[in-house]
């Protein structure tokens, strides 16, 4: 048997994720557009997805960008919460109106680790300011796990002010299993790595090639693929269906709130799915980032 098309196939893969790491990758042009004075309202158009969530006291959805954080008004537009228009890397929901995130304030530098209790309005510095941009967080088992892009480490955090050093590596995103704490995910150029020591160590990434990975029951593990394709695994990640292709390109987001209810972020706009990623409506409109 010949190994080359096998070994070509997972090049071409590893090249596809890099684009993604790219694309994903914010630069200083602006990716959002405010047509409105106040910056609140439907004169916003968004781009450029890093975070997706909804809170479980309402089912509000709260979009992560590269200038801030949004929501959908009354008519489904996306309207900026709060004052802040920072870019907002790594994001994720905690609880009720708790959120965690990272990224990079306008006038530049890294945000380090912040927290917000009141869904998002006003944020207040954890940890690591100036040091580290978490470009994924999750909150699971009372800890913050996260990938400091910064550095190239997994860390985790109980109270999210001291922090345990794990496995380095490079990585776009992360998961943790539910029923366990010790078990992590991660999408790497090789394909999906796996910790079983809660970060410290992670095997080599085994195919297929991830973007983006979302755990919210044992056997509902959820996948999105660089071209948008929308897997789910039933085994924590051994082997995985598709269940279908998410409208709008390359990923920018992904978050399966229960083990039927999915959201994803694309190139044209944010999409839900309540059947467990075998269909998917609109939540809200993208504008194009063009590459940034």
């Amino acid at each position: 048997m010949n190994p080359r098309p096998a070994a070509a196939a997972a090049t071409a893969a590893a090249l596809t994720l890099t684009l993604t790491l790219t694309l994903t990758a914010c630069s200083s042009s602006s990716t959002a557009t405010d047509t409105s004075a106040s910056g609140h309202g439907s004169g916003v158009t968004v781009s450029h997805i890093h975070g997706l969530g909804l809170d479980p006291s309402d089912q509000r959805l709260y979009v992560a960008t590269h200038e801030g954080i949004y929501t959908p008004d009354a008519k489904g537009k996306p309207t900026l919460v709060g004052d802040s228009k920072d870019d907002f890397m790594g994001f994720t929901v905690a609880g009720k109106k708790t959120f965690y995130a990272s990224g990079h304030p306008t006038s530049g530098g890294n945000k380090g680790l912040i927290k917000s209790t009141d869904a998002g309005r006003t944020w207040t510095s954890l940890s690591l300011s100036g040091e580290s941009d978490f470009h994924a967080l999750e909150y699971a088992h009372g800890t913050v796990y996260g990938y400091d892009s910064t550095n190239g480490l997994l860390r985790t955090s109980e109270d999210g002010t001291t922090w345990k050093d794990g496995a380095a590596l490079k990585a776009l995103d992360i998961t943790v299993s539910p029923q366990d704490s010790g078990l992590l995910l991660a999408t790497t150029g090789e394909g999906v790595a796996r910790s079983t020591d809660g970060g410290k160590t992670f095997t080599a990434g085994r195919q297929p090639v991830m973007a983006f990975l979302s755990w919210p029951a044992q056997h509902e593990l959820y996948g999105i693929d660089t071209a948008g394709g929308l897997h789910r695994s039933s085994d924590g990640g051994s082997t995985w269906k598709k269940q279908s292709t998410v409208a709008g390109g390359q990923p920018q987001a992904l978050t399966a709130v229960s083990a039927q209810h999915v959201l994803a972020a694309t190139q044209s706009g944010v999409y839900e799915s309540k059947d467990g990623g075998r269909t998917f409506t609109r939540r809200l409109d993208v504008e194009a980032s063009g590459g940034h």
